[in-house]
């Protein structure tokens, strides 16, 4: 009897490390209809990558990414969600851009996708704060003025100071040639060539 039990323990312990061990996400051995939005063991996020080989077949590569997740590991997104908030599952890298397209945003800002899918959510919340935006500022402002909100992600809200001069302020306009030498009949300016 005490063999049995004994066997039975170590069948359970063995049953929860072979768990812990097949349940864990390595971003490198996804595949690419798993890979886009996917989010590792470490909590780290998965970008699917794409290369050409030389024969000219392209292929698909999943790598762990720099891009931490708030909170969340061994996630693979549903097909619900990426519906929901109107993402493609093979979509390349990581990026800002799509916050640009009003139809994107209003999908991410539905209460499909923005209450149901905490993984898109948080990753669109950090890309738009790196541009400056806040996600549920402009999600609340998506109904009002939605112009306004893809303005304020175009320009990220920040316009940098122009130089600021002694001469730029003077009242005869701009100033001469740095030399100090006025230009004679003789000479021709000619207009600038662009580069190739």
């Amino acid at each position: 009897m005490a063999s049995y039990h004994s066997f039975a323990i170590l069948a359970l312990a063995f049953a929860f490390c072979l768990q812990g061990t097949l349940g864990s996400i390595e971003c490198e051995n996804l595949n690419k209809d798993s890979c886009a939005f996917a989010v590792s063991s470490n909590g780290k996020r998965c970008v699917l990558e794409k290369h050409l080989r030389r024969s000219g077949v392209e292929v698909y590569d999943c790598h762990t990414s720099e891009i931490e997740a708030d909170k969340l590991k061994d996630w693979i997104e549903t097909d619900e969600c990426l519906k929901a908030c109107s993402l493609d599952r093979n979509v390349l890298g990581i990026s800002s851009d799509s916050l640009l397209e009003s139809h994107f945003t209003q999908s991410l800002c539905s209460p499909q996708c923005y209450n149901s899918c905490p993984n898109i959510v948080d990753l669109y919340f950090n890309l738009a704060a790196g541009e400056g935006v806040y996600l549920p500022k402009l999600c609340e402002s998506m109904g009002e003025k939605t112009r306004r909100g893809m303005q304020e992600i175009n320009s990220s809200g920040f316009v940098a100071p122009g130089p600021v001069s002694k001469l730029s302020s003077s009242k005869h306009g701009a100033p001469g040639p740095i030399s100090g030498k006025k230009m004679s009949e003789n000479h021709v300016a000619a207009p600038a060539m662009a580069p190739y």
